[in-house]
């Protein structure tokens, strides 16, 4: 009796969002975060009334600006999100572009398994390939979009507020000393993608 061989399922790839690279970089996202907003000053510091006054000249109000961006940074950052997500939200179509261009980044190159190649029309793309593509797709959205000028204006509106306020929130009562760990903090999510992620250096 001939022996029958049982077929024998290959291997498959993970698809991105559960790839281990992927939620260890969500887990660092969401931790730096947490960490970021645990650092955040007191929101009646930032509209206290009785501590705003007009500066007396230029190099006043730009001392108050330094000062009050070390102070209150993870508020500010925060304040610019949310100008940034009202933005977006106000404008649907810039927001499913803008979203649509991350999960291409994402599913496409940043957490692609390195064995699954990516096939446009019958042609495999290698990872140098993929990366041009995505680098001028990346560029037409941008700047041929009304993407780019919503994000710059929505910056530059972040920005005007953030330093106004800076000049005239007087900065006396403040304790500046203890504001460096914040700022690591906040920004260490930089190289956890990094770390979360060793692959895309080697891709490139």
């Amino acid at each position: 009796m001939a022996s029958q061989t049982l077929p024998t399922s290959s291997p498959q790839s993970q698809p991105p969002i559960a790839t281990p690279a992927f939620r260890a970089f969500l887990s660092r996202l969401s931790s730096t975060i947490r960490h970021g907003f645990s650092q955040r000053r007191p929101w009646y510091e930032l509209i206290d009334r009785t501590s705003m006054a007009r500066p007396d000249s230029l190099t006043e109000a730009a001392s108050r600006i330094r000062k009050n961006l070390s102070y209150f940074k993870v508020n500010y950052i925060i304040l610019l999100a949310a100008i940034l997500a009202f933005s977006l939200l106000s404008n649907p179509f810039s927001l499913i572009t803008l979203l649509s261009l991350l999960a291409a980044w994402i599913f496409l190159y940043l957490f692609r398994s390195s064995d699954q190649p990516l096939v446009i029309l019958g042609r495999t793309l290698s990872d140098r390939e993929t990366l041009g593509v995505l680098v001028v797709l990346t560029i037409v959205v941008v700047f041929l979009t009304s993407v780019g000028s919503l994000l710059i204006s929505a910056l530059m509106v972040g920005v005007a507020i953030v330093c106004a306020h800076g000049a005239f929130r007087v900065p006396e009562d403040l304790f500046l000393d203890d504001q460096e760990p914040a700022n690591a903090g906040l920004l260490s999510f930089l190289g956890g993608a990094a770390s979360a992620a060793p692959a895309v250096a080697a891709r490139v």
